[in-house]
Parts: C-alpha cells; sequence; structure tokens
C-alpha cells in the first residue's frame, strides 16, 4: 500500500514540476487532427480584472501599456498553476500576449485556436477585432493573416466574460455563490484550455468526421473544406502499426467529399485491447500536395439488444466511474498530460473499465489517452440551471459543437446531454421542457448515430432514451436488491424514497438498465485531516474494512440484477470538500486498488 501512495505522490510532484516549466502543457491540443506546422501560445501572458467593465470604452485592445498582472494560460485565474489564485467574483478581465509568426509559415494562412474560453469572449490581433465566441466548453478559431504583422511583432488581446451568477449559462459544477458548498465547486473562468497557432494553405481541410463500420470491415471518412476549388482531390492513407492497410481517393466536387476504406482484416478497439489505426488524411490541387493532417480512429461498435450493451457484437457489462475532472492545483485544467495519464491508469488499475466525465467536457487530451490506454467514456455537457430561451440556444449550439469536435474519439460510447433534469427542472409534467430534451436526443443521433444517447441521466426518462439509468445512492446492497429486482415493471411506479424514473405519459421501451450513479461512500484514511464541510453520503466509513464490506455489498447487488447491464461508482477522487472518492482530492489512492478490483471481479 506503501509503494502505491508513493507513486501517486511522485506523479503529483512531477505533475506540478512540469506544470511550471516555460511552456506548461506544451503537446498539441489536438492529437486526432495534427498539422506538421503549429506553435503553442501557452505560457506567460498580461491580464488585467475589469470589475467596473471600463475597458471597451477605453480601447484597452488598442493600448501599449502592459496590464497589471500576468497569468499562467491554460489554467484559469482561480488556480493556483494560473499564478493568481482568486476564486472571488471577477466576471469581466482581459488577456494580452506578444507573439511573433515563424518565418518559415511565409504565404500560408494563420489560424488562431483556443481549446475553450468560459464563458464568452472578443479577440484582437493588432487592434483589429477577430470576433466573437460563446460557449465556456467548445473549441474555436479565427483565421488572423490580415492583421498581422509579418516578420514582425503581434499583439493578442481577448476580453473575457464569465457572469457568475447567470443561471442560464451551461456551467456544470461550478457554483454561483462565493464559496463552494454540497455538490458545487470553484468556478473556471476565462482560458483554461490550451492556445496555439496553426499554419495552414489555402484551401484546406476543416474538418474530417471518421465513422467506423465493423459490420462491412470498412471506415467512412468525411471531409468539410474551408472552400471549394475545382481540381481538388481527397486522399486517405491508414496504416497499423506501420503496415500499409489501405487508401482511397475521391474527386472534391464541393467543400464536402467523402471515401470509404475497406479494412482487410480489423483490429477491433477495446478497453483490453486499444487497437488504432493512423490516417493521413490529404488534400491535393493538381499535381501537388496542399493539405495533409495526421489523425487515427478505432474500429469500435456499440449497440444494445434485449436488455443487454453490446461492445464490437458481444455482450459487455459497463463498469465505469465518476470523474469530474477537477485538480486541486488548476481546477477544470488537467495541469499536466502525465496528470491525464495517471488517472486513466488508476481508473483502470481500480478495476473500471470506464469513465463517465461528469458535468465536464473534457480536455481532447485526456480522451487522446483514453483512446490509446483503453478506456471506455461518458461524453456529458455541463448543464444549466435555469430553463429560458437564452439557456435553449445556448445548449443546443455547444452541445452540437461538443460532438462534432470529438465523435472520432473511440473511446466515447455514449452521450448524456442532460443530467438530473438540470436545467430543465419541469421535465415531469412540462411539455416544452420534454421537447426540448427529446430534440437534443435527436440532434445528437442526426450527428452521431453510431453511439448511445441517453435523453436525461438519473430520472424522468421517456421513451427517446438508448439506456435506462438510474441514480440510487442507497447505503447497502440490500436496499438495491429490494428496490431493483422486479425489473422492468418496478419503473412504472414511484420507488420509495427516489425520483420518478418515468415522465407523465411514457412507458419502458426495453432498453437496458444502467445504474449511472451510485455508492459515493465517504472515506478518510488515518493521517488525513478532515474539514468541517467534508461530506459523503450516509456517512463517513472509520476504516477500510468498513468501506470495503460496503462497497462489495453494493456491487454484489448490482450484479446479481438479471437485467442490469452496467453501473457508475461515484467517484474516482475527492472534490474539494466532497471526500466520497477512491483517491484524495491530490490523488492518493484511499484504498488498495488490488482490492477494489478484486471485489468487481
Amino acid at each position: 500500500m506503501r509503494s502505491i501512495r508513493t507513486l501517486a505522490f511522485l506523479s503529483l510532484i512531477m505533475a506540478v514540476r512540469l506544470a511550471h516549466s516555460e511552456i506548461p502543457r506544451p503537446e498539441h491540443p489536438r492529437p486526432d487532427f495534427v498539422r506538421p506546422a503549429w506553435t503553442s501560445l501557452n505560457g506567460s501572458w498580461e491580464f488585467q480584472f475589469d470589475d467596473r467593465n471600463q475597458g471597451l470604452s477605453e480601447k484597452w485592445y488598442r493600448q501599449k501599456k502592459s496590464f497589471e498582472r500576468t497569468i499562467q494560460v491554460p489554467y484559469c485565474f482561480q488556480s493556483k498553476l494560473g499564478g493568481i489564485g482568486d476564486p472571488s467574483f471577477h466576471d469581466v478581465f482581459w488577456y494580452k500576449r506578444i507573439f511573433q509568426v515563424p518565418s518559415d509559415w511565409k504565404g500560408r494562412r494563420i489560424r488562431l485556436n483556443f481549446g475553450a474560453v468560459d464563458y464568452r469572449c472578443q479577440v484582437w490581433v493588432n487592434g483589429e477585432s477577430q470576433g466573437l465566441h460563446e460557449g465556456g466548453q467548445t473549441a474555436f478559431s479565427f483565421d488572423i493573416t490580415p492583421s498581422l504583422n509579418q516578420g514582425g511583432e503581434n499583439t493578442i488581446v481577448v476580453r473575457a466574460e464569465d457572469p457568475s451568477t447567470d443561471l442560464s449559462i451551461p456551467r456544470g459544477k461550478q457554483y454561483w455563490e462565493p464559496k463552494s458548498r454540497g455538490i458545487w465547486y470553484t468556478r473556471t473562468s476565462g482560458i483554461w484550455q490550451p492556445v496555439w497557432l496553426e499554419a495552414v494553405p489555402d484551401p484546406f481541410l476543416e474538418r474530417v468526421i471518421i465513422r467506423p463500420n465493423i459490420d462491412e470491415g470498412s471506415a467512412r471518412i468525411e471531409a468539410r473544406l474551408s472552400r471549394f476549388v475545382p481540381g481538388l482531390r481527397f486522399r486517405v492513407k491508414v496504416d497499423f502499426n506501420g503496415e500499409f492497410q489501405a487508401a482511397s481517393e475521391t474527386r472534391c466536387n464541393g467543400e464536402l467529399s467523402s471515401v470509404t476504406i475497406q479494412l482487410p482484416a480489423q483490429h477491433l478497439w477495446s478497453p483490453e485491447r486499444p487497437d488504432l489505426y493512423n490516417a493521413v488524411l490529404e488534400l491535393h490541387q493538381g499535381d501537388g500536395l496542399a493539405d495533409s493532417v495526421q489523425s487515427y480512429f478505432g474500429q469500435r461498435k456499440i449497440s444494445t439488444r434485449d436488455g443487454r450493451v453490446f461492445l464490437n457484437n458481444r455482450s459487455y457489462f459497463l463498469k465505469m466511474v465518476l470523474d469530474q475532472g477537477y485538480w486541486p492545483e488548476s481546477v477544470l485544467t488537467p495541469p499536466t498530460d502525465d496528470a491525464i495519464q495517471y488517472d486513466i491508469r488508476m481508473t483502470k488499475a481500480l478495476g473500471f473499465n470506464g469513465a463517465r466525465k461528469h458535468q465536464k467536457v473534457e480536455d481532447p487530451r485526456y480522451l487522446y489517452w483514453a483512446d490509446k490506454m483503453g478506456l471506455l467514456v461518458s461524453g456529458e455537457m455541463a448543464n444549466a440551471q435555469a430553463f429560458n430561451e437564452d439557456y435553449e440556444s445556448r445548449m443546443i449550439k455547444e452541445w452540437t459543437d461538443i460532438v462534432l469536435r470529438d465523435i472520432n474519439h473511440p473511446c466515447i460510447i455514449s452521450w448524456y446531454p442532460i443530467n438530473e433534469s438540470w436545467g430543465v427542472p419541469q421535465l415531469h409534467s412540462n411539455r416544452r421542457q420534454q421537447d426540448h430534451v427529446r430534440s437534443l436526443y435527436y440532434i445528437t443521433h442526426s450527428l452521431d448515430p453510431t453511439r448511445l444517447v441517453v435523453d436525461n441521466d438519473g430520472w424522468d426518462h421517456s421513451e427517446t432514451t438508448d439506456l435506462f439509468t438510474i441514480h440510487d445512492y442507497a447505503p447497502k446492497g440490500e436496499i438495491l436488491q429490494s428496490r431493483y429486482a422486479p425489473l422492468p415493471g418496478v419503473v412504472e411506479k414511484p420507488i420509495p424514497g427516489q425520483a420518478v424514473l418515468l415522465i407523465e405519459g411514457s412507458h419502458y421501451n426495453g432498453t437496458p438498465f444502467v445504474m449511472s450513479e451510485f455508492g459515493g461512500i465517504a472515506y478518510r484514511p488515518s493521517g488525513i485531516m478532515g474539514k468541517s464541510d467534508e461530506w459523503g453520503y450516509s456517512g463517513i466509513e472509520p476504516t477500510e474494512e468498513a468501506f470495503l464490506s460496503r462497497f462489495e455489498g453494493l456491487v454484489k447487488a448490482l450484479r446479481q440484477l438479471p437485467l442490469m447491464a452496467g453501473y457508475c461508482y461515484t467517484q474516482l477522487t475527492d472534490v474539494e470538500q466532497e471526500i466520497n472518492g477512491l483517491m484524495t482530492y491530490d490523488r492518493k489512492p484511499k484504498i488498495d486498488p488490488e482490492k477494489v478490483k478484486k471485489l468487481q471481479q
């Protein structure tokens, strides 16, 4: 046990040291879509709060004077690694950064890319506006070529807004009151994912969607071009472990083009064997190569039948863990690439085959390592808390962008746009809110017909869901057994002490049952000082033996329910005042992972 905790502690030290290196998070932010000509803009930026909201009228984007503070991008100002560590309310704030374009990029278009800025922002380059963006979870880009001083210094200025108390903004677990409490945590405002420059040709590949089909031994690759020029050709080359597999080419007749690759001998992706194909995506013009992108994909199929979940056409029991993706030193931003890999490695060491990324749209580097290391992921939206027209338009736009950003990751097997009726508090009986949730289900399936979609995770389901998910924090396995042994008939009537599982007028549609939140067993190992506001579901267990006994009883009860197709245990780590993690907030295992893993086998 001591060696495991030592490993966790050394990993944490390494993560903090790397985060304080000259360029934090220096890896390519989108490893599924890599061009060779790129450079990170992470690191030190000038920073200033604008609590009086005077920056626009005073034209701070044109002024030569420096801002008052510095911040380490991509960490938020609330975080320690950001260098400011101020969790109080600041709704408006500014960033500034001087940069130069590499000399060998001459003649190409220059794109300025942001992984995510929470919640809205405006960007200027050399005093010229590049545009606006709204949506705290989604990536965006600007073509800044016309505004550049070629061969000289250039200045980026970003004005960001994060309205602290607007409950119609999708924010997930970020609390709208000054101090964290209960299940609500520290806010993340402004730039919280990497910023980078990229040189692209004109035209270029703007987006590529890869749709595997294991039943036909093929993969369809769909490309969107930045603009159409006659004579363009789209070409794809695929290899596996360096060995050529297939290639295909088509003439482009518009901004959308696609090819289908036939794979001679399929290597299927799974958590047990995460095989990946490498793909080179090319745009040819005349006899020359116009654009080239390195990507990858996994041949993987997720489906349901007869109340079971199937992975690659084989019955597969989901053993997921709820992972909120918070870190003590960096809040929602992973501190380092090593920290991401450590969390995935520990998830698997604890015996889970997947993670439900809860109320957070995760960093693409996490999804990349889940692809590489073999971990199933449930992709979830960060929800709002109030229903109105502003919320509806924000939610639909942002969720669409999220699905399209992450659609190529084989690790993602399901989409969860709504959790526990958040943002739709009258879902049980309000037709308008029901229509909104159904629209998200159908929009998601229209974008991505290859994955499962859950309408509203936890309760208040309708017929439009691919998994019938339930949240139940019963303290003992015997209670779970008595409540759910009568499945499926029990869902048609209220369960004592639980939320109603079906909305008015709906009936169970035969989809697999998944206990997508349960457990939440709080345990604080000896030697770790407690806090006055710490809590867990059903109290705090005094010993490791007491924790394991409760864990075993809950897991055994779910595995013995014949119609239960999987579960998701709460949770991987403690988060601030919530201490029901299998690891502490700073990633020290509370329990020997082998013991937890054995109880799940």
